[in-house]
């Protein structure tokens, strides 16, 4: 009898396989793909050399066209970079660009989401990152390598809500083009909210209101602490299917589910507890601050509520879901009385693949007005 080979979808082994997929890449040197069009543009050096490395000059208000892809395919890569403040009067660039996704001709995005809080920097701050499908290095290099399918088309948007001009947007879109794609493969979304307070006793709402087919993915988390003592003992619970008052799944703690343990402690050498950061390739604690950048003042106080930020990709672990999913938070503190109910600022991102057509997401982050997107 001979041997069945696996059906190889990701991983190294794929590079050993034979593709009939046809490479192509977008970036300011090139913005629709085209096949032998890159680099074509001349600087001061001449013909092809670096002559539109990013665009320029984005206006307040403006909505730009990253990619307009047509037929079937799937994005493997993103890389953008910006700068994240562009003066002291427009600090929150990270938080005021918002990349939206649209597959297959759709009205409404599947992914609408501040652009420094789709790579894990939130709070309009960018740390260092290493998982694996996202990934920020010195200095704001955003990474990004979810699988991104499309059966018949694919439109990129980024929408500048910043108070200012953007200067300078650097990208770069790697995807292949293929023959055409099973109806079954799902597409990929990712929706941005936020409570500036969260209410006593009612869990934060991650993800709500998602119908079909599909698996969550992924959880990024920006917390402000409005309150003092141990903010982490709330759990992520996941409704799943029909799922009315109790939940299939939860975790035992906030900082458990986000891989950690004991308050993520550290001990200083006067003896008291500090808060350890971490990046691993499915879980990280990668942000930690009482004072936000560009910030800086000599007349106001620049210290912050403690600030910080979470992700959890539950790639080895995907939640199914067949007909609807909910994901909440608890927001349940500890002090020296015991348990006790908080308030704070939360911020997320819900990250899932599904079978379309989507509802629309009920919190729009265009909507939400400069107030609502900016941190603590």
């Amino acid at each position: 009898m001979g041997m069945t080979m696996p059906n190889i979808t990701n991983g190294l082994e794929a590079l050993t396989r034979p593709s009939t997929d046809r490479t192509r890449c977008i970036n300011a040197e090139n913005p629709r793909g085209g096949k032998g069009r890159a680099a074509m543009t001349a600087s001061n050096l001449g013909p092809s050399r670096k002559g539109t490395p990013c665009l320029k000059n984005i206006p307040p208000g403006q909505d730009v066209v990253l990619a307009d892809l047509s037929g079937a395919g799937e994005i493997r890569h993103i890389w953008m970079t910006v700068t994240d403040a562009t003066s002291p009067t427009g600090p929150n660039v990270l938080r005021n660009l918002i990349l939206e996704c649209y597959w297959d001709g759709e009205q409404t995005p599947s992914v609408c989401v501040p652009l420094g809080d789709f790579f894990c920097c939130g709070h309009a701050q960018a740390c260092r990152v290493e998982s694996v499908p996202v990934a920020v290095y010195p200095r704001r290099g955003f990474n990004c390598y979810w699988p991104m399918p499309f059966h018949s088309g694919a439109r990129i948007v980024l929408r500048n809500r910043h108070n200012e001009p953007i200067e300078a947007f650097f990208y770069q879109i790697d995807y292949v083009e293929k023959d055409e794609l099973p109806e079954e493969v799902m597409t990929f979304h990712a929706q941005w909210r936020r409570q500036r307070v969260t209410e006593l006793g009612q869990d934060y709402v991650i993800l709500d209101g998602v119908h079909g087919r599909g698996s969550y993915v992924g959880t990024y988390l920006a917390l402000t602490a409005l309150e003092s003592r141990w903010w982490g003992e709330g759990e992520v619970k996941v409704y799943l299917d029909g799922d009315k008052d109790y939940p299939t799944w939860c975790s035992t703690g906030s900082e458990d589910y986000f891989g950690g343990a004991w308050s993520f402690a550290g001990q200083d050498p006067d003896g008291r507890m500090h808060e350890v950061t971490y990046s691993g390739a499915y879980m990280g604690f990668p942000f930690h601050s009482r004072q936000l950048d560009n910030r800086e003042s000599q007349y106001w106080d620049a210290d912050t509520p403690v600030t910080r930020g979470f992700y959890r990709w539950h790639i080895p672990d995907p939640i199914i879901f067949s007909s609807d999913i909910k994901v909440t938070l608890q927001q349940i503190g500890v002090d020296e009385q015991g348990y006790f109910e908080r308030q704070d600022d939360l911020a997320s991102v819900a990250y899932w693949y599904q079978q379309e057509p989507h509802k629309p997401f009920p919190q729009n982050v265009l909507e939400t007005g400069e107030r609502d997107r900016r941190p603590r």
